[in-house]
């Protein structure tokens, strides 16, 4: 009986740990009669205000980099597959099938790279988190390892 118990115990803690790891939620479609991949431009405006952020200007996205790809499915495998699928299926967090038909690059780059502040100031990202009811962590990322990550969700 105690082997039991340590084993739903066990079983709990890790529950709990993964919880706490990743956050998210499914991306809304926008409002009625917005262009899809397109939030509502007052759910931006907070996240382009603040300092540090990324904007539309900083991202140049031309035709798939295939080597991009790759190191970002190396960083998917490493820092978000535990919370995320590539599929459509919510994890812990929203699938990213999809995701960059659903939210513009830079959104999703600050999503990646400044989710605190985006958590904070961003009032699409503060749906996701009342969704999932868990906070994405902060994974430390280059602003080029987030570019790959980006890179790799473009071909999901």
């Amino acid at each position: 009986m105690s082997v039991l118990k340590l084993t739903n115990a066990a079983g709990l803690v890790t529950a709990l740990f993964l919880m706490q790891a990743c956050g998210g939620g499914s991306a809304p479609a926008g409002p009625p009669g917005a262009q899809a991949g397109a939030p509502a431009a007052s759910a931006e405006k907070p996240a382009e205000a603040a300092a540090g952020l990324i904007t539309a200007a900083d991202l140049n996205l031309g035709d798939i980099d295939a080597a991009m790809v790759e190191k970002g499915k190396t960083t998917y495998d490493v820092k978000c597959q535990a919370c995320h699928s590539t599929g459509e299926n919510r994890v812990v967090g929203p699938g990213w099938k999809g995701i960059t038909t659903k939210r513009k690059p830079e959104w999703i780059m600050n999503m990646i790279l400044n989710v605190d502040v985006m958590l904070t100031d961003d009032p699409e990202a503060q749906k996701l988190l009342e969704e999932c009811l868990v906070r994405m962590p902060n994974q430390n990322l280059s602003k080029d390892e987030g570019r790959e990550v980006l890179e790799f969700m473009r071909t999901l």
